[in-house]
């Protein structure tokens, strides 16, 4: 029972890499020509921040082509910086785009919210919501004069925020590309409402007894995972760099979540499917096919149940089979069918 409880709170934590030594479907540079690139293309950015909900600082990163082009809004995942997109965010430069990278609250760069920095917490998960659309609404156009709304590419629990910001602000982009969003935290079998119970029980006692947040059951401060006992990625030459590069920047290092932080991440659950028809922006989803971190059946339930509510507002659920969570940092059998999506995406 234990070890089910446990898999409620797998952190959904993503990889941090600087520069890989792979081809990809965007670029067929040599590995240590599209090393050299991606260092160059990346002193080239921008890098800043804004203050967000309750004046917490929030970091971001830019690279502009011209204010006239496309404009790409990334949202990662939890426990991710910007720090981690250097490889992804070349390529996507490549398809003449103006990119923009933010570091969600508590976490990456950007501000902590906690005396103990390590600790994955939230105070209400519309708090990350706000400060997306405050980017996109206030920040980007600084940088991108674009008449077009901006697409968003987002990640596990920045698919999540990307959702909860469109339910809240309509036509505030153009359209999304959720890859493995975290509708639902994978369980492992435990039903939906003994890990309310759990959450709701023990964040009581944590507030009955104690002005600290307090970590769930199981969870700590940061320590790395070896490659053989992870469950995010098959390729181990982006595995290591997520792990030396959180030793090279270990302000980038983030620890397991919180009662609370789970407590918001449940409500969230709920008002995803609850304001359904606050959903006008077309969604595209990329879920990989042996994930254990999310929940992949909450994404066919979500992407059906918004269909029935507005056709073809969820416009494809493309399944990769075989990839693990983390498919934008996958071995390149994998990754190269996610690059192929998101380019026919942009596309569109």
């Amino acid at each position: 029972m234990l070890k089910r409880l446990l898999l409620i709170v797998l952190p959904v934590c993503t990889i941090v890499v600087s520069f890989m030594t792979h081809s990809s479907q965007f670029s067929q540079a040599q590995p240590q020509e599209q090393n050299d690139a991606i260092q160059q293309f990346w002193q080239a950015g921008i890098f800043s921040s804004f203050q967000g909900v309750d004046d917490k600082r929030i970091n971001y990163a830019a690279f502009i082509h011209q204010p006239q082009a496309q404009c790409l809004v990334i949202s990662p995942g939890r426990s991710e910086s910007y720090l981690k997109y250097q490889e992804l965010a070349y390529e996507l430069f490549q398809q003449k785009i103006n990119l923009f990278i933010i570091d969600h609250r508590g976490q990456g760069l950007s501000e902590r919210l906690l005396a103990n920095r390590f600790k994955g917490y939230v105070k209400h998960f519309d708090d990350y919501a706000d400060d997306l659309h405050y980017f996109i609404d206030k920040i980007i156009p600084r940088y991108c004069q674009s008449h077009a709304l901006p697409k968003v590419l987002a990640h596990s629990m920045g698919g999540a925020i990307t959702l909860r910001m469109i339910q809240k602000y309509p036509n505030t982009i153009s359209t999304a590309l959720l890859s493995s969003p975290m509708i639902a935290i994978n369980s492992g079998g435990l039903p939906l409402w003994l890990a309310k119970w759990l959450v709701e029980g023990g964040l009581f006692l944590n507030t009955l007894i104690s002005n600290d947040a307090w970590y769930f059951l199981g969870q700590g401060d940061y320590q790395s995972i070896a490659f053989a006992d992870n469950k995010l990625m098959h390729s181990p030459e982006r595995y290591q760099a997520f792990i030396d590069l959180y030793q090279q920047v270990p302000e980038l290092q983030l620890g397991g979540v919180t009662f609370n932080w789970l407590k918001q991440a449940l409500t969230a659950h709920q008002q995803l499917f609850a304001e359904l028809d606050k959903i006008t922006t077309p969604l595209t989803i990329l879920q990989a096919g042996k994930d254990t971190i999310v929940d992949n059946q909450a994404q066919k339930a979500f992407c059906s149940a918004l269909n029935q509510v507005r056709s073809d507002t969820c416009q494809s659920l493309i399944v990769i089979e075989d990839a693990y969570h983390e498919i934008l940092f996958e071995q390149d059998s994998y990754r190269e069918q996610a690059l192929r999506a998101i380019k026919k995406w942009l596309e569109q």
